[in-house]
């Protein structure tokens, strides 16, 4: 009963106050940039929604052997990256607005892309992994609840109240944190039979999705010739996934603790990743500084 009032109750009621935090950070202007600069923003949501799942099915179904394994590594890549990469966005001097706009826009569509790409993942993996099952209207309901709703509600309150809004914002963003490292600490002792025999056969997939998104990232705006800002974010939004709702969708809506640890070991995975970002890009940013200063005094 106790686990059942957990992963049924409290864990969707944080993820709700969580994704009402996301909303209060957003206003219209947020979607409106799709139009402002709509290369950028097409090419991250592609990344997002495209290549991050492709990625994932591949590291699945060619380097993981357990299937619900597998599930739990597809599930983590049809999560975007919510609030966190924001962050992670702003500290490594990157395009925060085109961040913004990416979380937005990919928030909004999630609950309707996780259950058609979950959905092609069961019926992949359902010869091994026949005992699981995917309610997809169950899936698109519930995430609508825990997403798209919550969403809306906090850019409501944002144009209603907006300074009201800025100042619960930055708590909300606290909580998710907190949340994050407690959810992760919470299915690791759950799970600790299983935890480092998962850890030795899917870290190293877990690794290899996260430079492969990040790298596809850079790849992609690069290839396209998007600025040094647009490439950060852009690479940052599809290595940066929302761990948090795939943690919550594998423990609540498909019953597996299992199929959350592939999640769990990313989350601490893409924050070194992050951190390496942010290194480097406050490096080089440091370094130009430097160069324009001497300039300057040459000049």
């Amino acid at each position: 009963m106790e686990a059942s009032v957990l992963t049924q109750v409290i864990l969707p009621l944080c993820l709700f106050i969580i994704m009402v935090g996301m909303g209060l950070s957003l206003v219209v202007a947020d979607f409106s940039r799709v139009l402002l600069y709509p290369k950028a923003v097409i090419l991250g949501l592609i990344g997002q929604l495209l290549v991050l799942p492709l990625c994932g099915f591949l590291i699945a179904a060619f380097f993981v052997s357990d299937p619900v394994l597998s599930l739990g590594i597809m599930l983590l890549a049809v999560c975007p990256g919510g609030t966190t990469s924001n962050m992670v966005t702003h500290l490594a001097k990157g395009d925060l607005a085109l961040s913004i706009t990416l979380t937005a826009v990919s928030s909004l569509m999630t609950f309707v892309s996780i259950p058609l790409i979950m959905a092609f993942a069961f019926e992949y993996f359902a010869n091994e992994a026949s005992h699981f099952e995917l309610p997809v209207l169950q899936t698109i309901g519930s995430l609508f609840l825990i997403t798209l709703l919550p969403v809306s509600l906090g850019m409501l309150i944002r144009h209603l109240k907006p300074g009201f809004a800025i100042k619960a914002e930055k708590h909300l963003n606290r909580f998710a944190m907190v949340f994050l490292v407690v959810l992760v600490i919470g299915v690791g002792a759950k799970q600790h039979e299983v935890l480092i025999p998962a850890l030795q056969q899917v870290g190293p997939s877990v690794f290899m999705l996260n430079i492969a998104t990040m790298m596809s990232g850079f790849v992609i705006a690069r290839r396209f010739r998007l600025n040094t800002a647009q490439t950060t974010s852009i690479s940052l939004e599809i290595g940066i996934q929302n761990s948090t709702l795939a943690i919550l969708i594998a423990t609540t809506l498909l019953n597996s603790p299992d199929m959350a640890l592939p999640s769990a070991i990313y989350s601490i995975v893409m924050f070194l990743s992050a951190g390496f970002v942010i290194g480097l890009r406050s490096r080089s940013s440091n370094t130009a500084t430097t160069e324009g200063t001497d300039s300057a005094v040459t000049q």
